[in-house]
């Protein structure tokens, strides 16, 4: 039983991230748990927390019967690529790219600040 209801919760989590635009990382960043986890829980190999749970439905606007596999909720046609969840929020391509950047220290960052100047500058002419 617990088998099957973690393969529920995983392919329920995946279809509201996806129609979200999300990737796992966004979603395990925004839930508070390990990247790697949260791709062991849509792939049915662990179950969430209750408190995991609860933040899962709210990151991923979608009812608890329906990630339970309770219910079946209307799905909203997908997102757009580069599309923001929400207005006012950064896209996808976005974020994971500013989530590449943190984990940069100030040489590195400083390299790629250069090269981006130096891109836009071959863009502007």
């Amino acid at each position: 039983m617990n088998e099957e209801l973690a393969i529920t919760v995983g392919a329920a989590a995946r279809a509201a991230r996806v129609r979200l635009g999300l990737t796992q990382a966004d979603v395990a960043e925004r839930v508070g748990i390990a990247m790697e986890v949260y791709s062991r829980m849509e792939r049915g190999k662990v179950l969430p927390s209750v408190t995991t749970l609860r933040r899962l439905c709210q990151v991923l606007r979608i009812g608890a019967d329906t990630l339970l596999g309770l219910e079946v909720e209307a799905l909203d046609p997908p997102m757009e690529e580069g599309a923001a969840a929400t207005p006012g929020e950064d896209p996808p391509r976005l974020r994971r790219l500013v989530r590449a950047l943190r984990a940069l220290d100030a040489v590195q960052l400083k390299a790629v600040a250069q090269v981006v100047h130096g891109a836009l500058g071959l863009l502007r002419r």
